[in-house]
């Protein structure tokens, strides 16, 4: 009934659209436009009742990108867009993110909005929870992360998915000389990862034959369409196509069925595992801790897992892409990464790989200009007044752009659109040693900050930082494409992606 009467609310603005589009097409492409060169030819215009709505459109397919420069042009890097009628306000400005995430927290919540969004998929999971529920659920989720856990996820998971399934496919493809797309095989490994320390289940997506798994792909199905509903410039579309349960408001339900009742099908088994055998081989994942617990509901307990696999899946392995395509084309960063990699031992553990300095260095700088998380958004609760002035007004959507935030010069300096990894370190004056140095976290919230800082931030890391060593100790990585030819294209809704894939040659390290 809700979504109904949400329907009809639209019609009246549809109508006047559909009967002015051709007035104001005309008018967006005849009337006077700003100098090239002026920072105002950069704002959209906005028209009388659809506000930006044409720009929006427009601009569709490079939403990150076109925030970006909307923002570099803003005295204080925050705009307000109008469309329809509504209106948000993005911004980039640190202090304000500030204000967001921390000082004024709870004026902030995911909100309605956003759960209506993404309800579909990940149903009342700490994604989009707030509240006693999102507490509840951090709770439990933080004793997933602490120093043991860790340990183990680093030697006992990661070490044994790369070791047997990701260093065998590469040295395949070298020997035969033939290509692969990266960003799959980096998805692939990620989601057998985190399906292994969620719920103790390998779904075996990242095998040497590369098939498709249906958990897996109806996994990528949803997060996709999902995507394409956080990025849609008229909400109406989607939102008419899951009432009417057409194209892909059909597929979602479809998808997220097979998806639900796979991981119903484990936790079922998991509770049988643990009365038969309370030993802690049983008790090592998360699933095993929350099913313990007879009062939790199992569709609760299926969005809290479907809610951390989206969590850790997709964040990794869309940093990893992004970080190989910069770094095979910077052999001075490449020959530093090699450098510290021959400093530690063959096998290296848990220590060794937390403290490798230049390689958290380079990643972070690859995570600056291409974060896996581009953009966040909240919903204000009242009315309030961020630290620029700009005013907000209760139920108005307010977003920081993560992506415009790596790119602003007067944090970054002159030389932001460069990949130096080098901006996150010092030299020490006793020892002459390199010494990671973190930037302002509401500067550069790429793991959120304030109270919903990531929880998985370390975790992350220690697999990123495991890959490339063993990755890239062992092999060249070189994109498909000669030189200038590959101009890989940022694409992203829920996490970034290389739009197309990311097709590379792996050759074999010949010293």
């Amino acid at each position: 009934m809700v979504d109904f009467v949400f329907l009809l609310s639209w019609f009246p603005c549809m109508f006047l659209l559909f009967f002015t589009f051709p007035f104001f097409y005309f008018f967006f492409y005849n009337t006077g436009k700003s100098s090239p060169s002026s920072p105002t030819s950069v704002l959209p215009k906005s028209y009388p009742l659809i506000g930006s709505s044409f720009a929006l459109l427009a601009n569709r397919d490079r939403h990150n990108q076109w925030a970006a420069e909307i923002l570099t042009v803003c005295p204080t890097n925050t705009y307000v867009l109008r469309y329809l009628g509504a209106c948000m306000v993005f911004t980039a400005y640190p202090e304000n993110v500030k204000h967001i995430l921390s000082s004024h927290f709870s004026n902030y919540p995911k909100g309605e909005m956003l759960r209506n969004i993404l309800s579909d998929f990940a149903g009342k999971g700490i994604v989009t929870a707030d509240g006693d529920s999102w507490k509840f659920q951090r709770r439990i989720l933080s004793h997933e992360f602490n120093p043991t856990s860790l340990r183990k996820f680093v030697e006992e998971v990661v070490k044994i998915q790369i070791f047997d399934r990701l260093i065998p496919i590469l040295s395949m493809t070298a020997e035969k000389n033939s290509q692969l797309d990266l960003q799959d095989i980096l998805q692939r490994f990620a989601f057998d990862n985190i399906c292994k320390i969620s719920f103790g289940y390998d779904p075996h997506y990242l095998s040497p034959s590369l098939e498709k798994s249906e958990f897996a792909v109806a996994y990528e199905d949803a997060t996709r369409i999902t995507g394409d509903r956080i990025g849609s410039a008229i909400p109406f579309v989607w939102k008419l196509k899951r009432f009417l349960k057409i194209g892909s408001g059909k597929v979602i339900k479809q998808v997220t069925t097979t998806i639900r009742e796979s991981i119903r099908k484990i936790i079922r088994r998991k509770k049988h595992e643990l009365k038969e055998n309370s030993s802690p081989e049983t008790n090592d994942d998360l699933l095993s801790r929350i099913v313990k617990d007879d009062n939790l509901d199992e569709d609760f307990v299926i969005d809290m897992v479907i809610n951390f696999i989206l969590g850790g899946q997709d964040t990794t392995s869309a940093a990893l892409t992004w970080f190989f395509w910069l770094v095979s084309r910077k052999p001075g960063v490449e020959k530093e990464i090699l450098k510290e990699i021959n400093q530690i031992s063959e096998e290296p553990g848990y220590d060794d790989i937390k403290d490798m300095v230049y390689i958290h260095a380079a990643l972070c700088e690859s995570m600056r200009l291409y974060p896996p998380v581009p953009v966040e958004s909240k919903e204000a609760a009242s009315d309030d007044v961020l630290p620029d002035g700009t005013i907000i007004k209760k139920g108005m959507m307010v977003l920081y752009s993560t992506y415009a935030m790596g790119r602003m010069e007067n944090v970054w300096g002159s030389d932001w659109n460069e990949f130096k990894p080098e901006r996150w370190l010092e030299k020490e004056n006793v020892t002459g040693k390199l010494r990671f140095v973190a930037k302002d976290p509401y500067a550069y919230p790429v793991f959120l900050a304030g109270p919903r800082i990531c929880l998985g931030k370390e975790m992350a890391f220690l697999q990123m930082k495991m890959i490339t060593v063993e990755v890239l100790r062992r092999f060249q990585v070189v994109p498909a494409a000669n030189g200038d030819d590959f101009a890989p294209v940022f694409v992203s809704y829920i996490t970034s992606n290389m739009k197309g894939g990311f097709p590379v040659k792996i050759q074999k390290r010949t010293i």
